[in-house]
């Protein structure tokens, strides 16, 4: 990418964005005469039923199926640190980075329990670093936002692409549902400006405490955000300035990998709240995109209601959770493959002998 001129680049975005098609309504017919035969009112088991019909919308056949799940971790830093925007050090996202790595974060947990991998990328992390981790590094972090830019548009069409890139590997090998995951200090900062910027939301309504900032931190947060949107105006109708000017770039390579997702009809399963940052990028560059998304848990950062309901999207689970990683994702793969479960193994009304509903 680095040979490639930013025309190009762009272009390969467009490319992409063009290759997303709306879900297979034939097949997702077909899964609701399945399910209507089943033995149990119909439209009884919710979102299980809706998530059965997306899943063969998706994968454009009546009789979907999981075969590997993997969490896209993408890791980045931010410049907007400098404001006093987060409780920890720039220093914690390598020191968090080689924990995810040994296999001692909730992510690698959670991922283990539901029989997922994790592949952590290395989009822009201030400090390098050496281990089991997948680099594609396109600066050494974003720079601080309220003096300009957070990264050139070319940065962010490469973060976008970077993300692609690796969900493309992904995909020839294998794996057919992925989850967001996140990793940097002060990411929910950016992230609140994207859904501010994005949903019409005012920026007390987006600016959560993030890692555990006090009353004063949410004050300098808020303060930063405005300086951020009044020093490099993004346009707001423009997905790709707005990501540029107050984004980060491992919230690019999540927009940009659920992009690559949607091409390939394969679900993504969004996390929290700086994934659904992405997420919204991801949706303003093809709408398409969102027909492919699974949201995961409602996180108790005050912006990820404004950042889902700018979907379309509700939470599927509740459990006060903040941690960002992809945990909550992680733990959705559960339900999307109990949707699945059903479709294939319920009984019909036919095949138990139970007497259907009387006309």
């Amino acid at each position: 990418m680095k040979n490639l001129t930013e025309e190009q680049l762009y272009a390969q975005l467009q490319n992409l964005t063009s290759n997303i098609l709306d879900l297979d309504e034939e097949a997702m017919s077909q899964i609701q005469v399945r399910l209507d035969s089943l033995t149990k009112p119909q439209g009884s088991l919710g979102q299980l039923e809706h998530l059965a019909k997306q899943l063969g919308g998706i994968q454009r056949t009546s009789k979907p199926k999981i075969e590997k799940k993997a969490v896209l971790l993408m890791a980045g830093d931010h410049g907007v640190v400098e404001e006093g925007v987060s409780a920890f050090p720039q220093e914690v996202t390598p020191q968090m980075a080689y924990n995810i790595m040994n296999g001692g974060a909730a992510i690698n947990v959670l991922s283990r329990q539901a029989k997922a991998e994790v592949f952590l990328t290395d989009v822009g992390i201030a400090f390098p670093i050496e281990g089991n981790i997948n680099h594609k590094r396109v600066a050494n972090g974003t720079k601080n936002m309220t003096k300009g830019p957070a990264m050139t548009r070319r940065e962010a069409l490469e973060a976008l692409l970077v993300g692609a890139e690796v969900a493309e590997e992904k995909i020839r090998e294998g794996y057919n549902l992925f989850a967001t995951g996140e990793l940097g200090i002060g990411n929910t900062t950016p992230s609140s400006a994207i859904v501010s910027i994005l949903t019409d939301s005012a920026i007390e309504d987006v600016v959560g405490r993030g890692t555990g900032i006090d009353d004063a931190g949410v004050i300098r947060k808020r303060r930063a955000i405005e300086k951020a949107i009044e020093v490099n105006q993004p346009d707001k109708t423009d997905a790709l300035d707005v990501l540029a000017k107050v984004g980060g770039l491992e919230i690019a390579a999540i927009a940009g990998s659920i992009l690559q997702a949607a091409a390939s009809h394969v679900p993504f399963v969004i996390d929290g709240f700086i994934s659904t940052a992405g997420a919204l990028i991801a949706a303003k560059l093809a709408p398409k995109s969102v027909a492919y998304m699974i949201p995961s848990h409602g996180s108790v950062e005050i912006g990820h209601r404004n950042a889902l309901a700018g979907l379309g999207l509700d939470p599927i689970l509740n459990l006060d959770m903040r941690l960002g990683e992809g945990t909550g994702a992680a733990i959705t793969f559960y339900i999307v493959e109990s949707a699945l479960h059903i479709l294939e193994e319920m009984a019909t009304f036919a095949d138990a002998g139970v007497s259907e509903k009387s006309e």
